[in-house]
């Protein structure tokens, strides 16, 4: 005859059969996640559609812009699950978002971002945090609808986030995402490649970071034999203590030191994840100053190079919560480097108040000297 089990044998039981099955699908996801990360090739040369047949000339003035769209998502009211922040009364914020609202929102926001550049007629858009095929964006093709708004220009995207589905945060999983950095141009490229930048490739913060890069693009020029190089930029954050940060700027200022000694014309736009105008404490703010704000300067450059930036508005705004103005923390991280044979006619800040993204855009006019 069986012995019937007690009570609380029937619960450990059952208990130890939870614990089971959860190391089961934990130790499934882990192989998942693993099978699927790889880094993309370093040196990989990018696909140019619709490349413009004008070269640029020297003594003319062009426009650049730089806008990081963050994916469609960043309403007003749109925190993010990774942003902490601190008031200065003590209190410790933490963002709840990882995907947007819904796809409607996506598309108003790609719209209006879009639409925000459109009006400045610029000869040459970098974005940064442009989707092409992510659950956080509701699989809406930011990149096709850069092109299809910019028809007459150039177009190349370099991925640089490409994650297997992230079930992180758990009840609000931030899914698969295909995304990368976006260069515009109405002249004529003769290649693109995308360089890899150094990430934490420690367990697991590979697996929820970016496939950091930069895009480097050659633009060839009208009676000469130098190029303008116009390099695409989106450096780490959330880099404690900004290790990694620093090696991301160690190798593009390799690079930018290879194109000074070359002779080239050289623009590196983007978002660079570090205060690059000495705006901290500009605005007002409720909030102690980010542990992810790290200050750059032309000291921290390769010779012959500059910051160009301004702080007539912020392009950052905290995504510790919703966004307030005179509340929340705003600071300078999108601007350009250029090499000093490039006049900088004018740099501006686009203020959007921070209707489309939790960036605004950055315009700097300029001319090959």
């Amino acid at each position: 005859m069986k012995k019937k089990l007690k009570w609380w044998q029937t619960t450990l039981a059952i208990i130890a059969g939870i614990i089971t099955l959860v190391i089961l699908v934990v130790g499934v996801y882990v192989i998942y996640i693993s099978a699927q990360y790889y880094r993309i090739e370093d040196n990989q040369e990018i696909q140019i559609n619709n490349n413009q047949s004008t070269k640029v000339q020297k003594d003319t003035i062009y426009s650049i812009s730089t806008y990081n769209i963050g994916f469609g998502a960043y309403t007003k009211d749109f925190s993010f699950f990774m942003d902490t922040g601190e008031t200065l009364d003590g209190q410790y914020l933490t963002g709840t978002g990882s995907i947007a609202k819904d796809k409607n929102t996506v598309i108003d926001n790609t719209r209006g971002s879009i639409d925000t550049i459109k009006q400045y007629n610029v000869d040459f858009a970098l974005f940064q945090e442009v989707d092409v095929k992510a659950t956080r964006s509701h699989k809406y093709n930011q990149f096709q609808a850069i092109k299809d708004s910019f028809n007459d220009y150039s177009a190349s995207i370099s991925m640089n986030f490409h994650s297997a589905y992230l079930c992180y945060p758990l009840f609000n999983a931030h899914g698969k995402t295909d995304a990368g950095i976006v260069t515009l141009s109405r002249y004529n490229i003769s290649s693109a490649t995308r360089r890899s930048l150094p990430i934490d490739e420690s367990f697991p913060t590979k697996f929820f970071d970016l496939d950091r890069c930069i895009q480097v693009t050659r633009l060839p020029i009208d009676n000469s034999e130098k190029e303008l190089v116009i390099i695409n930029v989106h450096l780490s954050a959330y880099d404690e203590g900004g290790v990694i940060r620093q090696q991301q700027l160690t190798l593009l200022n390799e690079i930018l030191s290879t194109e000074y000694a070359a002779g080239n014309y050289v623009i590196a736009g983007g978002d660079f994840n570090h205060d690059i105008a000495s705006s901290i404490g500009i605005w007002p703010t409720n909030r102690k100053t980010p542990e992810w704000v790290y200050q750059l300067d032309n000291s921290q450059l390769s010779e012959g190079y500059r910051f160009v930036s301004s702080n007539n508005a912020p392009t950052c705004r905290s995504t510790d919560g919703p966004y307030v103005k005179g509340e929340s923390y705003l600071v300078v991280l999108d601007g350009f480097i250029c090499s000093d044979n490039i006049e900088t006619i004018n740099i501006n800040n686009i203020d959007t108040d921070f209707e489309y993204s939790d960036h605004n855009p950055a315009i700097l006019e300029f001319k090959l000297v």
